[in-house]
């Protein structure tokens, strides 16, 4: 089974996750929580409110109750485990702290949810250790949209990372050509042959890559074969569009490309990387360019719920692209 954190971090800022109340934030801002860099340490650094921290900190409490925050995914997830690191914070982390979920529009007010949404426990309270990062696995069956981050009963958080399954978003109702692969349509690549140098979800993200380790890419291949990756469509649907960037791959990107596609609405992601499956070319292998953006327009005989990309013999993808319309 693959870890929990071999998911994807669906709080990331982005992909639009965002911290959007917080009952206190008097030393560190809130905002810091969903911060893609790792925390880091300033050794003489003060504000005018005490020493800088790179994380979320609260006052220390006087009066009964704990702290919290509402933070918004950024895509709705099935959540399998969250990551509370409290680096650098030693002397000032929480005890304890708490997840709840829930399931509401995206853009709900903070208040709002403050204040009427369905909370329920996903993460019991649970013992924090400081200047670490803390796993805990989470047992859900429901989507979640927005959680509740408590602490007990007070103290400094230095990143929240939430890892989960993305579920498909709205319907985007007959006859509309969607991103079929796309993650914040609810698309997941469920493995890969390789990842040495970048990791495998980032070929779905949103948007173009920033930089080459914003894309997925593996090492070089000494032997026989080739790498490939398998995503799983956020919807069964007829791939009408491949498209395959090498943005950013000057020197390592592969040398050509291949897409298959199968049909197995009720497989699971083991059984999927299982040899068993019957994989039907969609497009043969054709060469790339590296630092390109290529298309292939297709012809899909039957839909699909899954997609392989092989690449020959290895190197990097930015992106993967798989334009088509949904079916039942």
């Amino acid at each position: 089974m693959t870890p929990f954190t071999e998911l994807v971090d669906v709080a990331a800022a982005r992909l639009g996750g965002a911290v959007l109340l917080a009952n206190d934030e008097f030393f560190a801002p809130k905002e810091n929580l969903l911060k893609a860099s790792r925390p880091e340490w300033r050794e003489d650094e003060y504000t005018d409110r005490g020493k800088w921290m790179d994380g979320w900190e609260t006052r220390r409490r006087r009066t009964p109750g704990h702290d919290w925050c509402l933070i918004r995914l950024g895509v709705p997830a099935v959540l399998r485990g969250v990551v509370v690191d409290t680096s650098f914070f030693r002397g000032n982390y929480p005890e304890h702290c708490s997840l709840e979920a829930c399931a509401a529009d995206r853009d709900a007010g903070a208040e709002a949810l403050a204040d009427g949404a369905a909370w329920s426990e996903v993460l019991p309270r649970s013992a924090l250790r400081g200047h670490e990062e803390n796993q805990f696995s989470i047992q859900s069956d429901h989507p979640a949209t927005h959680l509740r981050f408590n602490i007990y009963p007070d103290g400094g958080v230095a990143r929240l990372r939430v890892y989960g399954e993305p579920v498909p978003g709205p319907d985007p109702g007959p006859g509309v050509v969607s991103d079929l692969a796309a993650l914040e349509n609810g698309g997941l690549v469920v493995g890969c042959s390789d990842m040495f140098f970048g990791h495998r979800h980032h070929l779905i993200y949103p948007g173009r890559s920033t930089h080459m380790g914003d894309g997925w890419e593996t090492r070089r291949r000494r032997g026989p074969g080739h790498d490939w990756i398998i995503v799983r469509l956020a919807r069964r649907g007829m791939i009408a569009r491949i498209e395959v960037d090498t943005d950013h791959f000057k020197g390592n990107a592969p040398e050509s490309c291949s897409l298959d596609t199968c049909d197995v609405p009720e497989a699971t992601s083991e059984e999927i990387l299982d040899d068993a499956i019957a994989w039907t070319a969609l497009l043969p292998r054709t060469r790339i360019d590296p630092d390109a953006r290529h298309g292939f327009d297709v012809a899909s005989a039957k839909p699909a719920t899954h997609a392989r990309l092989a690449i020959y013999p290895d190197g990097g993808i930015a992106r993967l692209r798989l334009f088509g319309r949904a079916t039942a």
